[in-house]
């Protein structure tokens, strides 16, 4: 039996170190892809022995890109703060108004709450290519083609509906009595809602709102169709290192490396909301 138990923990760590390769070797190449220029990235066969160089960093940071054809100014770092408020704006909002949308719906039972509830989730479903069209109409008569504002309501698209429907879970696995109990000792509902209820779903509610950031971060299409070269994020201004002269592998990868770090640190910060999340249900009752 030990030596069945010394093969299983043999094979469980193989089979885990293949995982991890399997899905940490592409980001470890991008990374060694920033530090390097076009020719060694394009030789064959690749090779991870090269001579490291800054200038895809260099690039980024000073927003001056050279190439065959001339010098290009790019707004790298301008695109990374378009990314930074657009997507911090739409998740603030979408938390100021999914919240109590979500405590409403598992709280109260009233007719088509369902329905409601799905429908809003429908939107999250449904291709962004669906709804453009009649968006960059709307958009332009009333006035909110290529403004923040603009960008950050359309945003709720992708945060409303997550946000909508995790922290609604997280608010049915808190039990009512709690409430009930904080309401009979006299306070509002509104009281009760903001002391009692919100710090014992806050676990769920920063679980969702990371998502909804990560998920408005990489949002491309909206802001790419909706806003000019000003106002978009890095993952639409990442098209800039596609020019006439060819394709710049080195600034590309520096730029992934880069626009990653912002989620990468918050997702580092807000673990272990996101590990008190994934066990608050394993307290009910």
């Amino acid at each position: 039996m030990e030596r069945v138990s010394t093969l299983e923990r043999a094979i469980r760590t193989v089979l885990i170190v293949l995982v991890l390769v399997f899905f940490l070797f592409p980001i470890f190449w991008i990374v060694l892809m920033s530090f390097q220029n076009n020719d060694q990235i394009l030789r064959i066969p690749p090779s991870i022995l090269f001579e490291p160089t800054l200038a895809n960093y260099t690039t980024l940071l000073t927003g001056k890109l050279q190439t065959t054809a001339g010098n290009l100014d790019i707004a790298f770092l301008k695109n990374l703060g378009n990314s930074l408020l657009l997507s911090t704006g739409s998740v603030i909002l979408s938390l100021i108004l999914g919240v109590p949308a979500a405590y409403a719906f598992a709280r109260f039972k009233f007719r088509l709450g369902e329905n409601i509830a799905f429908t809003l989730l429908s939107f999250r479903f449904a291709p962004p290519l669906l709804v453009l069209l009649p968006l960059s109409l709307y958009f332009k008569q009333l006035g909110l083609t290529d403004s923040y504002f603009g960008l950050i309501w359309i945003y709720q698209l992708i945060c409303l509906p997550l946000i909508l429907w995790i922290v609604r879970g997280y608010f049915e696995d808190v039990s009512p009595d709690i409430e009930h109990a904080y309401r009979v000792a006299g306070h509002s509902w509104w009281t009760t809602f903001r002391k009692i209820a919100i710090p014992l779903a806050r676990p769920g509610i920063a679980a969702a709102g990371l998502l909804a950031f990560i998920f408005a971060w990489n949002n491309f299409v909206f802001a790419l169709i909706l806003a000019s070269a000003d106002k978009q994020p890095v993952t639409v201004g990442a098209l800039a290192f596609v020019t006439a002269s060819g394709i710049q592998y080195g600034q590309i990868a520096a730029a992934i490396v880069l626009s990653v770090m912002p989620t990468l640190l918050l997702a580092l910060y807000a673990q272990r909301y996101l590990v008190e999340g994934l066990s608050l249900g394993a307290v009910k009752g």
